[in-house]
C-alpha cells in the first residue's frame, strides 16, 4: 500500500516538473521567422486579471493555432522586470499588440480585443484579418 502511494506521489511530482519545464507564464518572448518576416503577439496584463483579460488570452491562443510560427507573449505590467517593455508599448494594463521586433512596427489591437471578447467567432475573424494585414505590410 505504501509503495503504490509513494509511486503515485512520485509520478505526480515528476509530471508537474516536466509540464512546467521551468518556463514562466508571465513572459515568454521568443521570436520565430515567418514567411513574411518576424512577428509576435504580446498581451499585457496587470497582476489581478479580469474575466475579459483571460478570455482575450484564451481566444488569442486558440487563433494562433492557425499561425504556429507566431509566438505569443504574456507580460505582467506590474512586474518590475517588465517595466521597460511595458513603457515601450505604453501599456499600463490589459493590451494586445502585434509586433515586429526587426522593424519595431507595432499594431495596437486592444480596442478590437475588448469589443469582440464576448463573440469568439468575431474575435478570431478580426484577429486573423489583422495578422494577415500586418504580415503583408
Amino acid at each position: 500500500m505504501k509503495k503504490s502511494i509513494l509511486t503515485s506521489v512520485f509520478a505526480t511530482v515528476l509530471l508537474l516538473i516536466v509540464s512546467c519545464n521551468g518556463n514562466s507564464q508571465t513572459e515568454k518572448t521568443t521570436t520565430r521567422t515567418t514567411a513574411k518576416g518576424t512577428i509576435e503577439i504580446i498581451q499585457f496584463h496587470s497582476e489581478h486579471r479580469c474575466m475579459t483579460c483571460n478570455k482575450i488570452e484564451k481566444i488569442t491562443r486558440e487563433t494562433l493555432k492557425s499561425y504556429p510560427a507566431i509566438p505569443f507573449s504574456l507580460v505582467n505590467v506590474d512586474d518590475a522586470k517588465n517595466e521597460k517593455k511595458s513603457e515601450q508599448f505604453e501599456a499600463t494594463g490589459t493590451a494586445l499588440f502585434l509586433y515586429n521586433p526587426k522593424t519595431g512596427k507595432k499594431k495596437d489591437l486592444t480596442d478590437m480585443a475588448f469589443m469582440n471578447a464576448g463573440d469568439e467567432t468575431k474575435f478570431k475573424k478580426e484577429l486573423k484579418k489583422e495578422i494577415d494585414l500586418f504580415l503583408k505590410s
